[in-house]
């Protein structure tokens, strides 16, 4: 019921009350899950800023090589058109024919019947997406 102060022990002060306190809710389990399932957004966070302060073009000019990076169909759904070789949004990947245009118009279309190539032509090149498979 009454604590009995011993004289060898003192009483806590109120600086190390709220020091223990802290402590208890620095460590609690639910902070600690918090910060790890924060951890990976946390991480892609400091990428991308670092990738738009260290690129060679403008923080707009990063921002749409790094849309275009992910590809011709995420480019095209945010509202971004033809890349040219040497300017922000230009990667090889997405330059099939390597003409300097990337994301052109005649990549987004798929190719009509009357234009396929012959069965002879077609059988040594296959390709999948973006990506071509020539068979040796």
């Amino acid at each position: 019921m009454f604590r009995k102060s011993n004289l060898d022990e003192p009483l806590p002060t109120k600086r190390q009350r709220r020091a223990e306190a802290a402590r208890r809710r620095a460590l609690s389990p639910v902070r600690i899950l918090l910060m790890v399932l924060c951890l990976p957004l946390t991480v892609a966070l400091i990428s991308f800023n670092m990738f738009v302060r260290l690129s060679d073009y403008g923080r707009d000019e990063a921002m749409v090589h790094l849309i275009a990076l992910a590809g011709c169909d995420a480019s095209r759904s945010m509202g971004f058109g033809t890349f040219y070789e040497g300017y922000a949004g230009y990667h090889p990947r997405n330059d099939p024919d390597g003409d300097g245009l990337a994301c052109g118009p005649d990549v987004a279309q798929a190719p009509s019947p009357s234009t396929t190539m012959p069965r002879e032509t077609s059988a040594s090149q296959r390709s999948l997406g973006n990506a071509k498979f020539i068979k040796p």
